[in-house]
């Protein structure tokens, strides 16, 4: 075995998202189990080098792990030839210019997402990354759910038939700081600091629906700031001025309809913080983060509205739960040893910059939707 070192500039790990789930659990733990194997006796070594604005963070940080590389320098670490790949998990607000200095470095670069504030700007990234050659990947992590994985071979199977509709509820109720601290950082809350649940939710949204169902060709959505006033991290009061909740309708290439419903303002009164529930000629499914439960067109049960008497039937002990037929690893960690095997194999790799450029346009549709109480066409876009 031949083991090589790939150095990691990893952007954002002090925030909750960069450190648990891209540190700790995915690059982290491609080290804890000796590296990634590539098949043909290489084995890459990740070594990230911690990047941020607040040095005792990332001190303290690569201090627990025992990590020899951090810096609050972005420039001096984009100009060092030993550093390979470029990850970002910063605020959205802040990505789209460091993105475009990693790319201008020729680093190849991997990203959480929205790629950018706009459409324009998510476009301009792509562009730039494809002029200059580099590989470039963006996060798309619910792709990679057990649940969602299930589905997905459901989907590929022929399980439903015809697909007739999509219906996803997500959320839960993000206090709002007083008297139980908040459990997402404020600037989610703060449009002007490129917060809102549209922003954040609906590229989610775009690459399940793409990916599983087929193009998002149309959206029509309401958003709403259902809590006015949240308190930040030092309890001072603020005006939340981003959205906090989304109601959006997708029509999809094939015919499906899909309904979402996004909210930091919903109690959960459902098995999982999301779930889908796809319905379709000769079946239907309802996915989770882990789970997903079936029932066929041949065991669906013949329901009565009466509402005079109580109901008799256990509706959802009339569904099949699927199996696993398979271990499923973290779903960042198994994208992230995707992305390394395109990077130093050129295994190939299709949710790139453009594909997380979909996702920001979804985002701007579906605000400028809200906005002017119109349903917008979704245009493809290219290169």
């Amino acid at each position: 075995m031949t083991r090589k070192t790939v150095r990691i500039a990893m952007n954002g790990v002090t925030g909750r998202m960069g450190y648990r789930q891209h540190l700790v659990r995915s690059i982290l733990a491609l080290r804890e189990q000796g590296g990634l194997a590539l098949g043909d006796g290489t084995v890459l070594w990740p070594e990230p080098v911690l990047v941020g604005r607040r040095e005792h963070a990332l001190r303290e940080i690569a201090a627990r792990h025992g990590l020899a590389h951090w810096s609050t320098d972005l420039d001096a670490v984009l100009a060092d030839p030993a550093v390979d790949i470029y990850f970002d998990a910063q605020v959205t607000s802040a990505r789209e210019e460091a993105l475009t200095k990693a790319i201008a470095a020729g680093k190849h670069v991997y990203t959480e997402k929205p790629t950018a504030t706009g459409l324009d700007g998510a476009l301009r990234l792509a562009r730039l990354a494809d002029a200059k050659g580099i590989k470039h990947g963006v996060v798309q992590d619910k792709l990679f759910l057990p649940g969602l994985l299930k589905l997905k071979r459901l989907v590929d199977g022929g399980f439903f038939g015809r697909i007739l509709s999509v219906r996803g509820e997500f959320g839960y109720w993000v206090f709002e700081g007083d008297w139980q601290s908040a459990q997402r950082p404020s600037w989610n809350y703060r449009a002007q600091d490129g917060g809102g649940i549209v922003v954040d939710m609906f590229p989610h949204w775009e690459y399940v629906l793409h990916e599983l169902f087929g193009r998002v060709r149309s959206v029509q959505a309401l958003t709403a700031t259902h809590i006015p006033q949240r308190w930040d991290e030092q309890a001072k009061p603020y005006d939340a001025t981003a959205d906090d909740a989304a109601y959006g309708i997708f029509e999809l290439e094939g015919g499906a309809i899909a309904q979402i419903n996004s909210s930091w303002a919903v109690r959960v009164h459902r098995d999982e913080l999301v779930e889908f529930q796809v319905d379709g000629t000769e079946g239907s499914a309802v996915a989770g983060l882990r789970t997903c439960r079936v029932q066929h067109r041949s065991a669906t049960p013949k329901p009565v509205w009466d509402p005079d008497v109580p109901a008799t039937e256990a509706f959802r002990g009339q569904w099949q739960e699927v199996p696993d037929n398979a271990e499923f690893d973290n779903g960042f960690k198994a994208q992230w040893e995707l992305f390394l095997r395109h990077v130093h194999t050129g295994a190939p790799y299709h949710w790139d910059l453009l594909a997380g450029a979909r996702g920001v346009q979804l985002a701007e549709l579906g605000l400028r939707s809200s906005a002017e109480g119109r349903r917008f066409d979704v245009p493809e876009i290219s290169l």
